[in-house]
């Protein structure tokens, strides 16, 4: 079943993100893990002042987070999981109970699961006990310098796995990855709800669209300009920007569970869920894009029971229909050339 369309009961997680430069000295290992652990800390405590027991689900830090000012290839950059990374992150993690993105140069070791002898540009995934979830390595790495070495001189990725996590299935795309459709589309494939973006380059025009596309939330981790969250109609729930002075973190709340839908009359833009509903459903309609996301407020019930219960008409089933009757019109299918 598409996710828009969703038959669950609601799913509300919060989830936290950065924008924080790495450029400069390099202030040691520990100093860093240090600073990276209290943006961990930044993001648990506004979550629990905005949102009275439901604390942070899921933090996102910025790519290379753990290694960033410094410069060189291999093991000039790179740390292993194994010792002090996952002692720092982990303990936040577990202090928190929550989901945290890990971007690093990665030595290879036996612990993380890859190659011994080679390095790659990771983003690490650990759970609520502070353990390892999964590890996505960046596949689209970039080729730097006149020699056209790989950056940091990592071993690109070759998969795009989907998390399982206990709110539902977390994607991870590394900066240059953007600007590649497989891995997005990989990610829709397999089902991911949420994509973490982090990146040393920001954008908003190309995460929008990936959010649009594919139908999930999308996440950005950034060092400079703005990190953004976007639902999946594409549209931007929340950012922090560097040209308002602000950050370094934000945190919001989402739910996995929701219905898109399109302009129609009964819908009245929304005002069909507010006159049967009142507060038990949410929802954000633009106008200007004739359709909107909606969710349930309600633990017990579905977003689709009340879309169910208004008679409203579900995008994927209108467009659909319509194309069948366009088909049978027009004697056959348009041609594709």
């Amino acid at each position: 079943m598409s996710p828009s369309q969703s038959s669950d009961l609601p799913r509300k997680i919060v989830v936290g993100t950065a924008m924080q430069p790495y450029w400069g000295e390099y202030p040691g290992l520990e100093a860093r893990l240090a600073q990276l652990a209290a943006l961990i800390d930044r993001m648990a405590d506004e979550a629990a002042r905005r949102y009275d027991g439901a604390g942070l689900d899921v933090a996102a830090l910025p790519e290379v987070a753990v290694n960033g000012g410094l410069n060189g290839v291999g093991d000039e950059v790179s740390f292993p999981l194994d010792g002090p990374v996952l002692e720092a992150l982990g303990g936040a993690a577990r202090r928190h109970r929550c989901y945290v993105v890990v971007p690093m140069y990665l030595t290879e070791t036996e612990l993380s699961g890859g190659t011994a002898g080679t390095y790659s540009n990771a983003a690490v995934l650990l759970d609520r006990d502070g353990e390892i979830a999964g590890i996505y390595r960046k596949v689209h790495a970039v080729p730097v310098g006149p020699r056209r070495v790989m950056e940091g001189g990592v071993l690109p990725g070759s998969t795009f796995p989907v998390f399982d996590c206990d709110f539902g299935r977390l994607g991870i795309q590394i900066c240059y990855d953007m600007v590649y459709d497989d891995g997005w589309a990989a990610l829709d494939r397999k089902g991911a709800e949420l994509v973490v973006w982090t990146t040393q380059s920001p954008g908003q025009i190309k995460a929008s669209a990936r959010a649009h596309r594919h139908r999930y939330f999308v996440l950005t981790s950034t060092w400079r300009n703005n990190a953004s969250l976007f639902d999946p109609t594409g549209a931007m729930i929340r950012e922090i920007s560097q040209a308002r002075g602000e950050g370094p973190v934000f945190v919001e709340q989402i739910d996995l569970s929701y219905v898109l839908l399109g302009w129609q009359p009964a819908l009245g833009n929304g005002a069909a869920f507010d006159e049967a509903f009142g507060d038990r459903a949410g929802y954000r309609y633009s106008e200007a894009e004739d359709g909107g996301i909606f969710w349930s407020n309600d633990p017990a019930t579905p977003i689709m029971d009340m879309v169910r219960q208004l008679k409203l008409e579900l995008p994927d089933e209108r467009i659909a229909a319509d194309g069948v009757l366009q088909d049978v019109a027009r004697g056959g299918p348009p041609a594709a050339e």
